[in-house]
């Protein structure tokens, strides 16, 4: 049986970033199955409108919006596109991210890269979760979850980078929890291990001896599925999970702790 989004999924409405492919897509999808409203947000347009005309051919209502992250006008245009087609926001699941160009050690690693993914992976969650938290408060509070990653519990050679971007989504993640628990918001993160996702194929190269690495390093013998992150977003967002706050789930086919 599937955890109805907050005890029950009508007339809630939920916001994802990065819905344009893989995990977001996934999540966006799984949220308008239980019935909440769908702002599906990301850079790649075209894949954005693509997730929110699956989730109408479902029969579930979605608006796609424009939104890159690391943009503080394009996240405010994007909640505030929020609120005039839906009137509240209930849920959000903050996913976009990017993953390294190039590894280098810490010391030889490149300052734009070094700026280019703090600014999606970290920055971005906070610039998030500065304007959907007050559309979630004018009506009583919602359910939070941020993106880190295996990347945010362990260390990553070569990855200076996304390895202190996703451990500070965790830090801020606690942080935000214990600003608003009293006041009905959960906040909660995600700990994506290797999942097969279109970053994922980037990141093996696309081929059979990159993927074949990476799935010799997870201890359950293959790489994890979008909609299995997904679940465990939506188990968040329930009522079933209304005494978790300030928690990082690990989900990455026990790979972290080898």
């Amino acid at each position: 049986m599937q955890a109805q989004v907050n005890g029950t999924s009508t007339g809630k409405v939920a916001f994802v970033t990065g819905a344009a492919s893989g995990i977001g897509r996934a999540a966006a999808l799984a949220f308008a199955r239980e019935g909440a409203s769908v702002v599906a947000a990301d850079v790649s347009e075209k894949d954005n409108q693509e997730t929110a005309r699956m989730i109408e051919q479902q029969g579930g209502r979605a608006l796609a919006v424009r939104c890159d992250v690391a943009r503080i006008e394009e996240v405010k245009a994007a909640l505030d596109k929020t609120a005039e087609k839906f009137g509240r926001l209930d849920f959000a699941f903050n996913n976009a991210g990017i993953e390294p160009k190039k590894p280098a050690p810490t010391a030889d690693y490149d300052l734009d890269e070094w700026e280019r993914i703090i600014a999606i992976d970290l920055r971005g969650v906070f610039l998030s979760m500065k304007y959907e938290i007050p559309l979630m408060l004018k009506h009583g509070g919602g359910a939070i979850v941020n993106t880190s990653s295996g990347a945010g519990v362990i260390g990553i050679k070569g990855s200076p980078a996304y390895t202190a971007a996703k451990h500070g989504v965790i830090g801020l993640t606690r942080a935000a929890a214990l600003d608003y628990a009293a006041q009905n918001i959960r906040v909660n993160a995600v700990c994506p291990g290797y999942i097969a996702t279109p970053m994922m194929t980037r990141f093996t190269g696309g081929t059979a001896e990159g993927r074949a690495k990476v799935i010799s390093e997870e201890p359950v013998g293959r790489m994890g599925t979008p909609e299995e992150i997904a679940a465990a977003v939506l188990w968040l967002c329930s009522d079933m999970a209304k005494f978790v706050i300030g928690s990082t789930i690990v989900i990455d086919g026990g790979q972290t702790i080898q």
